[in-house]
């Protein structure tokens, strides 16, 4: 499933960084903050979104909120494979912000298994496209035996990994990379 592309967010005179791949998993607040500080925030900044969510996560959001979303990107937000003889819906990102990323989908990113759409598409794109993870977990998952394991992993394949607070999301488009740069494999 896909919801429909919207007009193309503005971006400022002179800025235009590229595609920004934006996956999103359930995790508290994804359906109240990922449009208002990442999407937007992210479209604000320059970049062109392609937003995937995991099926969970796209399952917390009203036709409301999906809606605002939506409105950041000329591109459908989806959260289900495309048939093969569909064209492709995105471009390939130059960059990708992974937030909030649940245990789960740290673990699976860590391992490199892909059970949907969202796991796919960041697959292929470990030690290839420059990725920032913002994780959101429990207080007692870093006491789990292999949860410092998966960061460790993610980390040796040179995605930038941290911790979702209190801060604003938004904080995390400040570790992307200046600039966008080269072209990555079909997804």
């Amino acid at each position: 499933m896909t919801a429909t592309a919207g007009p193309a967010a503005s971006e400022p005179p002179g800025i235009e960084r590229g595609c920004l791949g934006l996956v999103a998993s359930a995790c508290g607040g994804v359906e109240t903050r990922l449009a208002a500080e990442l999407a937007e925030p992210a479209a604000e900044r320059g970049w062109r979104l392609a937003i995937t969510l995991t099926p969970t996560a796209a399952s917390w959001f009203d036709d409301r909120q999906l809606a605002r979303l939506q409105a950041s990107t000329d591109l459908d937000v989806r959260w289900t494979a495309r048939l093969p003889e569909q064209p492709r819906p995105h471009p390939d990102p130059e960059a990708f912000v992974v937030a909030p990323a649940s245990a789960g989908s740290v673990a699976k990113l860590a391992l490199g298994l892909a059970d949907n759409q969202a796991l796919t598409v960041l697959g292929d794109a470990v030690g290839v496209v420059p990725m920032v993870v913002g994780h959101r977990v429990q207080p007692t998952r870093p006491a789990h035996p292999a949860w410092q394991g998966h960061l460790d992993t993610l980390a040796g394949a040179g995605v930038a990994v941290a911790e979702l607070g209190g801060a604003p999301w938004t904080e995390l488009l400040d570790r992307l990379p200046a600039t966008a740069s080269g072209e990555h494999g079909a997804r």
